[in-house]
C-alpha cells in the first residue's frame, strides 16, 4: 500500500502513511492547525490555547461521559493536544479498527464547534492553573524569545485577558483560523491509504474553504530583529562577549538558580542546513565539551544547551532559538559565567570536532530520530508540522540524510554564528 499526500477540493491537507502491522494494529491521527499563540487577538492573549481546550467538546453540567476524551478512551485509545507559538496539534491513537469512528469524531468537532458559556468558563479556570504552573517553572524559553524578538508571545495566555473572552469570541477565532486550507490531517498506521482518502473526502469535504465570518482584522505579530532594535543596541553587554548585541533582561523568578542565554537559530526552512548544524553543535557540546568544562572550570557547576521550542528542534518555524542554562559556582558573577560559555564557543569555532566526536554526536541524533519514528503519534504529528511549517523539507524521510550531511566545519561555522550574533542574558533564581 502506497502513501498518500494531497489536498481536498476545499483545501484541507491530507497525509496518509500506511504501516501495516506496525504498532500492533494501531493507527494515529493528527489534526494540525496553522494557528497558535502568535495569532491571539489583541487583548485576548491565550485565545488559541482556549480554543484548543474547547475542541474537546462536552455538555455543560454533564458527567463527562459524552466528551471527546471519553469516546477515545472508551475505544481503548489516547488523545491529547498542544498549542504552540505558531500552530496547534490534536493527536489521537487508537486500535486500527476504530479509525472510521475517530475520523467521524474529528470531522464532527470541526463542523459543530459551538462552545457553551459554562464550559468556556470552566476551561479558562483550567488554563489559569496551567499558566500559574508554567510561571512557577520559570518561563525561561519565552523570556529569551521575547528579548531576541520583541513582539513574540507565549502560547499559554494571560488569565486576566482570558477572563473577558466570550463563547462568541472563541467561535469567531475558530472560524477565522480553523478553515480547511489551514488544516492538515495526518493518518499513520495499519491503514489503507485509498480508503482513508475516500473517507476523509466524504467526512471533511463539507468544511468550508473560506472563513465563515468577516471578523475584524487584528494586527499580525511583528518580530523585530534584535540587531535593528534601538533599545537592544543600547543594552549592556557581557564583559567578554563578542556578540553583536547582548541583551540583559530583568531577573526571572525560577525553580532553579543560574543564568539563561538565548541565541537565535537560522530559519529552518530557508536555511535548513545551518539550522541542523546548530542542532549538531548543541549535541556535540552536550556530550563532550560541556561536561569537560564543568570538570575543569571552577566557575560553573553545570552547563547545558538545547535547540528549538522548549528543547524540541524542528517543532516550530522561525523565529526559534538555542537556550543555554548555566549554574555558576558560589560567588561567581553572571559575567564570569557568560565568559566561561563564550570560551567554549570560541574553542568549538576554532577547533572543529574530530571525526569520532562528530560521528558520535550525529549518530546520537540519528538514533533519537529513529526512536521517535517508531512512535505512530510522533510520525502523524511530524507529517502535519512538516506540511504546515516546513514545506518541501521532506519530513521524517529526509531528516537522517540531512543530518548525516552536516560536517565538522559546518558545526564550527555554527559556533561562530552564535559568537557573532545577538544573545540574551537572564539571571534566574527563586528569590529574584
Amino acid at each position: 500500500m502506497s502513501p498518500y499526500a494531497g489536498r481536498l477540493p476545499n483545501g484541507l491537507g491530507l497525509s496518509v502513511e500506511p504501516l501495516p502491522g506496525h504498532g500492533s494494529g494501531l493507527v494515529s491521527v493528527a489534526l494540525t492547525v496553522a494557528a497558535g499563540g502568535d495569532d491571539d487577538p489583541a487583548g485576548q492573549h491565550g485565545m488559541a490555547h482556549l480554543v484548543e481546550h474547547l475542541m474537546f467538546p462536552r455538555r455543560g453540567g454533564g458527567d463527562g461521559l459524552d466528551s471527546h476524551v471519553a469516546r477515545v478512551e472508551g475505544a481503548g485509545g489516547v488523545c491529547n493536544a498542544e498549542t504552540h507559538r505558531d500552530h496547534t496539534v490534536f493527536h489521537t491513537t487508537v486500535p486500527a479498527g476504530m479509525l472510521p469512528d475517530v475520523l467521524e469524531w474529528e470531522a464532527r468537532r470541526l463542523l459543530t464547534f459551538a462552545p457553551e458559556e459554562s464550559v468556556l468558563r470552566t476551561e479558562t479556570d483550567v488554563i489559569a492553573e496551567e499558566i500559574r504552573g508554567a510561571a512557577a517553572g520559570g518561563r525561561v524559553w519565552e523570556t529569551a524569545l521575547e528579548a531576541l524578538h520583541p513582539g513574540s508571545r507565549d502560547s499559554f495566555g494571560t488569565p486576566k485577558e482570558l477572563a473577558g473572552v466570550t463563547a462568541d469570541d472563541a467561535t469567531a477565532f475558530f472560524r477565522r483560523h480553523y478553515r480547511a486550507s489551514a488544516l492538515v490531517l495526518s493518518v499513520v498506521g495499519d491503514v489503507d491509504a485509498d480508503r482513508v482518502a475516500a473517507s476523509v473526502d466524504s467526512l471533511f469535504g463539507p468544511l468550508p474553504a473560506d472563513d465563515r465570518v468577516a471578523a475584524a482584522a487584528h494586527p499580525a505579530p511583528v518580530f523585530v530583529p534584535v540587531a535593528s532594535s534601538a533599545s537592544a543596541s543600547a543594552s549592556a553587554s557581557a564583559s567578554a562577549s563578542t556578540s553583536s548585541t547582548t541583551i540583559r533582561t530583568a531577573p526571572l523568578p525560577s525553580s532553579v538558580s543560574g543564568v539563561a542565554l538565548g541565541h537565535p537559530l537560522p530559519d529552518p526552512v530557508s536555511r535548513r542546513s545551518a539550522y541542523l548544524a546548530q542542532v549538531v553543535l548543541a549535541e556535540a557540546l552536550s556530550r563532550n565539551r560541556l561536561p569537560r568544562l564543568t570538570r575543569r572550570d571552577s566557575r560553573l557547576t553545570s552547563a547545558r544547551i538545547t535547540c528549538g521550542y522548549h528543547g524540541q528542534w524542528l517543532a516550530s518555524a522561525a523565529p526559534d532559538l538555542a537556550l543555554v542554562l548555566l549554574a555558576p559556582a558560589p560567588g561567581v558573577s553572571t559575567a564570569e559565567a557568560v565568559d566561561s560559555w563564550l570560551e567554549v564557543l570560541h574553542d568549538a569555532a576554532e577547533h572543529p570536532a574530530g571525526a569520532d566526536e562528530h560521528r558520535r554526536a550525529v549518530n546520537a541524533l540519528l538514533l533519537a530520530c529513529h526512536r521517535s519514528a517508531d512512535s505512530l503519534t510522533t510520525r502523524s504529528v511530524t507529517h502535519g508540522r512538516t506540511a504546515l511549517l516546513f514545506p518541501g523539507s521532506g519530513g521524517l524521510a529526509a531528516l537522517p540524510g540531512d543530518l548525516a550531511r552536516v560536517t565538522p566545519h559546518d558545526v564550527s561555522a555554527a559556533a561562530r554564528a552564535l559568537l557573532s550574533g545577538p544573545c540574551s542574558v537572564t539571571e534566574l533564581g527563586e528569590n529574584r
